[in-house]
């Protein structure tokens, strides 16, 4: 019989705010669970640093010059070939419970059914209304939001609610008999996509005075010269004050603990109705990070670490032992990877690879690198523990060495030790680039 697969997707989740990834602080005791018995990838990136692209990437395996889909705004074709419409020709009851982030005409994209929050037409001038406002929210207002941050209800946590309420009123319905069907239950693909930990930074206000005195808020980072990755800047001190950056990730770590309450609903709700998690693939991801004042930088759309990284892990005990892997590798991977371990084949243009070898030990002949993008001329690899970072006419070529310099605050472009490999990477970054719409 099909495996079922359960997709749990955080928005704007940092690599290393879940207790499984080093969090001494962060309460996730659900993910963490899921953790224990799972395959952990320590280096796993987002294709764009911005919601959209990212997720539309996840949806086709594509990079975001490949899809069509580099900007905010901007959404795929319809009919796209996405890994949801492959499982629902290959007879999978696909669901997706809550955030997708369409903007065009196709809201499906493949799915059979839709649930819960976002479940509205994106585009304002849908039916004739040009300069109408969107139906969403307003989008980051820098020094504003952190004004705001604080103890309350976040919108997105209502949503949230909603979303996951659906998810377990469906999963009530699928697994307790009340549709009339063949006695046979189709495999279920279901996707739990919250929108937490995402800005508002508004906090459950009991969560919120549990962390705001066991945060280290980061008050002394200064703004990267840079001209890119400087952008948008808010040094504590001007622009920010420390008790605002203290609210703040305080907030933050508050959405964190209650998006992963919302997945442990969805887990229990599973177990009620007799599912064994060891029977499911289970997928914990988020679609990119947040740079939560590293380097007095807040929200996305960096190539730093922070933004760019994503907590990413695999859970089929029966196939796959736990274990870490450090290989770099691209939430895109996701499609592929889903394909060979349910038995279908996967579109022969994607960008994205299967992890399975990965999964099963077998590393023999990955390359191990990955790419990511944003807007349409800044881009980003990482290679072994090199990252380089060009931004067109945007400023000069930027190269991090991770293993030395974690932080990412030394430039190595110019350092001769790192000629040659700079060189190569630069040489590989272009051809990528010049790959658009191919």
């Amino acid at each position: 019989m099909a495996r079922n697969i359960l997709t749990l997707m955080a928005d704007e989740l940092r690599f290393d705010l879940p207790g499984f990834m080093g969090n001494p602080v962060a309460r996730t005791p659900n993910l963490d669970r899921l953790a224990r018995e799972a395959v952990i990838f320590d280096n796993a990136y987002t294709p764009s640093p911005v919601c959209v692209p990212a997720r539309q990437c996840i949806a086709t395996g594509k990079y975001p010059l490949h899809t069509g889909c580099e900007r905010f705004g901007e959404d795929l074709e319809p009919g796209a070939r996405t890994f949801a419409r492959t499982f629902s020709e290959a007879g999978y009851l696909s669901v997706a419970c809550g955030k997708l982030h369409h903007r065009g005409p196709d809201q499906m994209q493949g799915w059979l059914q839709r649930i819960g929050s976002e479940c509205a037409v994106q585009w304002p001038n849908t039916y004739g209304a040009e300069g109408r406002e969107q139906i969403g929210r307003l989008k980051w207002r820098g020094a504003e939001e952190l004004e705001v941050a604080g103890p309350g209800i976040s919108p997105l946590a209502l949503h949230d609610r909603l979303t996951v309420d659906g998810a377990i009123d469906f999963l009530r319905m699928h697994f307790e008999g009340m549709y009339r069907r063949t006695p046979e239950i189709p495999p279920l693909l279901l996707m739990v996509s919250l929108q937490q930990p995402h800005f508002p930074l508004l906090g459950d206000p009991e969560l919120f005075a549990y962390y705001h005195e066991r945060v280290r808020p980061r008050l002394h980072e200064e703004a990267p010269e840079h001209s890119a990755l400087g952008r948008g800047a808010l040094p504590c001190g001007d622009g920010a004050t420390p008790d605002q950056l203290r609210d703040a990730t305080a907030a933050y770590y508050a959405l964190v603990e209650k998006a992963d309450h919302e997945f442990g609903r969805v887990i229990a709700a599973l177990e009620s109705h007799g599912q064994n998690l060891d029977d499911w693939l289970v997928v914990a991801l988020s679609d990119h990070g947040e740079m939560l004042g590293e380097h007095a930088l807040w929200e996305k759309r960096k190539f730093y670490e922070g933004s760019v990284r994503v907590p990413l892990l695999l859970r089929a005990p029966d196939l796959w032992p736990p274990a870490r892997r450090r290989e770099n590798v691209n939430t895109l991977d996701l499609f592929p990877t889903l394909c060979e371990a349910a038995g279908l084949a996967a579109s022969d243009d994607i960008d994205g690879r299967s992890l399975v070898p990965l999964l099963q030990d077998h590393a023999a002949g990955w390359a191990d690198e990955t790419f990511s993008q944003y807007d349409l001329d800044e881009f980003m690899l990482k290679r072994g523990d090199l990252k380089y970072l060009t931004f067109g006419s945007k400023g000069p070529d930027v190269l991090f060495d991770l293993a030395s310099d974690p932080g990412e605050t030394t430039n190595r472009i110019a350092d001769t030790g790192y000629a040659e490999q700079a060189a190569e990477m630069r040489a590989r970054l272009r051809e990528f680039a010049a790959s658009r719409g191919s």
